[in-house]
């Protein structure tokens, strides 16, 4: 039978192998063992200094719920065993002994509204101290649908906190307690993380409060929403520690603790964090404002395939690829069409498409911007005013790229715009072979093919006979007001 050691085992038996045998080493030379020592201690950091540090700013928060009363039918109303009959044989029904007249005459007790619900508690979670007057981060899955946050500090005092404001979108709560000269954890720099970089995390998984663990940061800018590029690591985090902060070795905060990548509920490796710069960004609004506001272009992107770049003269397949534009939007005022690569925002460059969304997002609106657009291989620099995000409109929306195929030599035929439909394109009448493997359907317009625009099924035809068979090209296709570059080798 195989045993494997947990990783702190197998850790200390490999340092306690290194210093036997630069033990043995040292005696066989006639020297001292004090060398392998230093050398084991210059190898691994001592978190020490930063946990004594750190630990009287980090806080365990516990949270309740109003939970609706569930009476037994047995034991209904007050509890009054008398109600038993009534709920059988009416509310007017008094059992022998029970009138008015008996001896065990009592008044009947009216239900209390209040006992409808009851207060249970609902979670454990971990916060950290940012001001000496009280103001504490955490998640806002933490304190989400509570109705009473307490908060304990590593010395065992409790204190009852509010909810200053709280973002769903990037998971922050700002919370207070009423308290003074507290410890603040200074904040650091998030962009200055490296991969490989020792981190720690200290929290309270499972309830066990002040629960220390370390490990390196990963990758940095894992994308996994539209607003927050998760720091990556390999600390051991666990179902508590969230709302904790994530710790560098100069025993500053560098992130929240905020998911683990699991399937079974508890730590498998992959630990995520909101970076700090992106939390300072919301915790300013949420103090002035209680919420954060965003802004908005309004457009729906994509990523940009490599093969797509080629096709349009990008030398990167980077940028935001528009599928389609809001009408009457921002984005439209501005001139920005579908088909568009949108590679920089207000002088920030777009290397991913999820660039565009945080950074729209956390321009204040009402805002003048430029956008930066690439089209019919020319950069175009149009100006445009920022949008407020609310629920009912849309901030730059992502979607998962399609790869689409056309041949003619692309597998189509196509016929022209009905004449009260507008615009420019072509009507895909039918679609074979690799168009339609590649999706394209009867019913599609094609607006584009590589940086041409399609006027007439005539135009369209030459421009797909001149088409080089050696290199892919790239279709702009319409479907539903929906714009998407479609990829596809000329037979």
């Amino acid at each position: 039978m195989a045993f494997h050691l947990p990783y702190t085992a197998v850790a200390r038996a490999a340092a306690g192998a290194a210093v036997s045998l630069a033990l043995a080493a040292a005696l066989t030379a006639g020297t001292a063992p004090a060398p392998a020592t230093t050398a084991l201690s210059a190898a691994l950091p001592d978190f020490t200094q930063v946990v004594e540090a750190t630990e009287a700013s980090v806080v365990n928060i516990r949270t309740t719920e109003a939970v609706p009363v569930r009476r037994s039918p047995m034991m209904p109303g007050d509890g009054d065993p008398s109600e038993l009959f009534r709920w059988f044989f009416g509310p007017d029904f008094m059992p022998p002994g029970f009138g008015p007249q008996g001896p065990q005459a009592r008044p009947r007790q009216q239900p209390d509204p209040s006992q409808g619900e009851r207060t249970v508690p609902r979670g454990i979670g971990s916060g950290f101290v940012i001001s000496a007057d009280g103001y504490i981060l955490t998640n806002n899955h933490v304190v989400d649908n509570s109705n009473g946050i307490f908060v304990t500090m590593t010395d065992g005092k409790e204190y009852k906190a509010k909810v200053i404001g709280t973002d769903a979108r990037t998971d922050i709560a700002l919370i207070k307690i009423e308290a003074e000269n507290l410890k603040p954890l200074p904040i650091g720099d998030s962009d200055k993380l490296r991969k490989g970089q020792w981190v720690l995390a200290i929290g309270s998984p499972f309830g066990l409060d002040s629960t220390v663990t370390a490990g390196i940061v990963s990758a940095i800018n894992r994308d996994t929403g539209d607003y927050l590029p998760f720091i990556q690591t390999d600390v051991a985090v666990n179902p508590g520690n969230s709302g904790g902060p994530l710790i560098n070795l100069q025993g500053q905060a560098v992130g929240i603790n905020s998911q683990i990548v699991s399937r079974s509920g508890g730590f498998m490796g992959i630990s995520l964090a909101i970076p700090i710069d992106e939390v300072m960004r919301v915790v300013e609004q949420l103090k002035a404002h209680g919420k954060v506001t965003r802004g908005r272009i309004g457009v729906q992107i994509t990523e940009v395939q490599d093969e797509v770049a080629k096709a349009l003269g990008l030398d990167k397949s980077q940028g935001a690829l528009v599928s389609s534009v809001e009408p009457d939007g921002p984005a439209a005022k501005a001139g920005v069409h579908p088909g568009d690569v949108i590679t920089g925002f207000n002088g920030h460059s777009i290397k991913h498409m999820t660039d565009l969304p945080r950074l729209v997002g956390a321009t204040r609106p009402g805002t003048d911007a430029t956008i930066q657009v690439w089209r019919k291989g020319k950069s175009l620099e149009l100006k445009t005013t920022v949008a407020e995000l609310d629920d009912k409109s849309a901030a730059p929306k992502t979607e998962a790229p399609s790869a689409d195929e056309n041949s003619d030599r692309l597998g189509l035929k196509v016929k022209a715009l009905p004449a009260d439909a507008g615009g420019q394109g072509v009507v895909v009448d039918q679609a074979d072979g690799a168009a339609a493997a590649a999706g394209i359907e009867p019913g599609d317009v094609i607006l584009r093919i590589n940086n041409t625009d399609i006027s007439s099924p005539k135009q369209y035809a030459q421009v797909v006979k001149s088409l080089d068979k050696s290199r892919p090209a790239v279709l702009l296709v319409s479907r539903d007001q929906q714009s998407q570059w479609v990829i596809i080798k000329p037979q």
